[in-house]
């Protein structure tokens, strides 16, 4: 009997700019069912619970980068953007 090797399986981890982009998307879905106004009130709370968390963490996320970005910037050439004269 032949055997074949295992595999192992590689799971990468998302990046922050994934992260964002999906907790994003998924807050806009969940202010969208709730300014439909037709949810009763137990969804409606669990919904504006979920969306306050996800606001907060989207709001992390950008601090981070922009933090991330202030620190390139003050390592670096004070205008890494500017055109060369």
């Amino acid at each position: 009997m032949k055997r074949t090797p295992a595999t192992k399986e590689i799971t990468v981890a998302p990046t922050p700019t994934v992260v964002y982009e999906t907790e994003l998307a998924r807050l806009v879905a969940v202010v969208e069912r709730l300014e439909t106004g037709e949810l009763p009130l137990a969804e409606a709370l669990t919904l504006y619970e979920e969306g306050v968390g996800l606001g907060q963490h989207c709001q992390q996320l950008l601090d981070t980068a922009e933090l991330r970005m202030q620190r390139l910037n003050t390592q670096g050439d004070p205008e890494p953007w500017a055109l060369p004269e």
